[in-house]
């Protein structure tokens, strides 16, 4: 079978053959038909994810397809039925062995496409704003990096819960994307002051950030009191350092959010959320974006437009 692998630290991934796998006691095998990438997968690629695999390893943390194989003694989704696996890797190869608990049968509107740009995506997000912020109806929402993968579906969560949305993007045509989605205010990045144009709409009250740096702090300048500061993640590449007497002054909490976390200490956090998000996209409220569809063969191109932050939504990778 065809597997995208990086093969030693420090080598870029490539294009390889490898045997089938066979599914060990608590897996399953699956006929991989799509791959969403993420921007762990860039950071993988440079061994500075905070779960990296060693070495050998294939790329892609979330799959949809179809299962072939249960293995010994394991109690799982029948053959035949079709899934979503979050894998952590795995992903990026016509087949893989993933553990049968972590398989969500779809719902039979659902495209393997789609399912495999929404785990990650929305799961993060409304983990993030539902579980950890209590986002509540009425409340003014801040969503940074507003056209990426994650951030786009808090946008639409955000609306869901009732929110007013202000999404903050570069670009017109990101910020087109960003209000198909729901949002209510729209912010240039590259060309207005985040702090000032938030602070004229009132001020906010959640912060949803998955870029870091300068974003960071004139959204955090923008903050009303007891405000929460959710942060997903550092697209910028910058860490913020956050001044702990600012946060004392007004009385705002800040929130680190990592979804697959939650897997590992509180699964029924995600198994809740996963149950409410598959509920919406049945009854047509949320609907992944996915910007680029591309082959296996594609994969470095499909990476390379996360990293030079050209694609809107999802990127997924078709394997059939």
């Amino acid at each position: 079978m065809r597997a995208y692998q990086i093969t030693a630290r420090g080598a870029d991934p490539a294009l390889t053959n490898l045997p089938r796998p066979i599914p060990k006691p608590g897996e399953i095998a699956l006929r991989i038909a799509a791959c969403g990438l993420n921007f762990a997968d860039l950071l993988m690629v440079k061994g500075a994810y905070q779960d990296t695999p060693e070495p050998p390893f294939t790329l892609g943390m979330e799959v949809a397809g179809v299962v072939e194989a249960l293995g010994p003694d394991t109690r799982g989704p029948v053959p035949g039925t079709r899934v979503a696996v979050f894998a952590g890797q795995g992903g990026l190869a016509d087949y893989g062995c993933f553990p049968a608990e972590r398989a969500v049968p779809l719902p039979d509107s659902m495209s393997f496409t789609d399912a495999a740009a929404f785990q990650v995506a929305y799961g993060t997000s409304h983990v993030a704003l539902d579980h950890k912020a209590r986002l509540q109806p009425g409340e003014t929402l801040l969503v940074l990096g507003a056209a990426g993968g994650v951030g786009l579906t808090a946008v639409e969560i955000g609306k869901q819960m009732g929110a007013r949305v202000i999404a903050c993007a570069r670009g017109a045509d990101k910020l087109a994307v960003a209000q198909n989605a729901g949002a209510d205010h729209l912010i240039d990045a590259a060309t207005q002051d985040i702090r000032d144009a938030c602070k004229a709409l009132g001020g906010v009250d959640v912060v949803y950030d998955p870029v870091g740096g300068d974003q960071f702090k004139a959204a955090f300048r923008a903050c009303n009191p007891e405000a929460r500061i959710l942060t997903i993640g550092f697209a910028s590449g910058e860490v913020p350092q956050i001044p702990a007497n600012h946060l004392l002054v007004k009385n705002i909490s800040v929130m680190g959010l990592y979804w697959g976390g939650y897997l590992k200490f509180r699964p029924e956090v995600v198994t809740r959320s996963l149950s409410t998000l598959f509920d919406w996209y049945t009854e047509g409220r949320i609907r992944p974006h996915v910007s680029h569809l591309m082959p296996l063969e594609q994969a470095a191109e499909a990476l390379d437009l996360l990293r030079q932050r050209k694609s809107t939504g999802k990127v997924v990778i078709t394997l059939t």
